[in-house]
């Protein structure tokens, strides 16, 4: 195995803990239940829904990354992309109201930089090395 593809399967490792611990937090009853708050005003009929769904994506990605199949790991990495690109309005909600939120509500700025690193990540740690099949 060569070195970067230890760096990518290390990396996977990690987002998988990641999205693991994200995605079990989903299931916590205190923890879901900021979640539900930070839901976007015209998605919140739908909330306790959407953080449970949220929560299965998540630990699904996890175990996506963790798969043998190259094939699989690049298609959850795309789909964990479109799935940081979705949640990420909720974060907006939480920045916007501190005092509600706490520390969940982290600055906007600097939370809009942290999931584009995570964008980030997890685009490394899929992306087909040179001359890599994916199948």
């Amino acid at each position: 195995m060569d070195p970067l593809a230890i760096v990518q399967l290390v990396l996977r490792i990690a987002l998988a803990v990641v999205f693991a611990v994200m995605g079990v937090l989903h299931f916590v009853p205190g923890v879901a239940r900021g979640m539900r708050a930070m839901v976007p005003a015209r998605l919140r009929p739908a909330r306790a829904f959407l953080v449970a769904a949220t929560g299965v994506c998540e630990l699904a990605g996890a175990a996506g990354l963790l798969t043998p199949w190259p094939l699989l790991q690049f298609v959850t990495g795309i789909a964990l992309v479109v799935f940081l690109i979705a949640v990420f309005p909720a974060n907006a909600v939480a920045a916007a109201d501190p005092a509600r939120f706490g520390r969940t509500a982290a600055p906007y700025v600097p939370r809009m930089l942290a999931q584009l690193a995570l964008v980030a990540l997890v685009v490394a740690a899929v992306a087909p090395l040179t001359g890599a099949a994916l199948l």
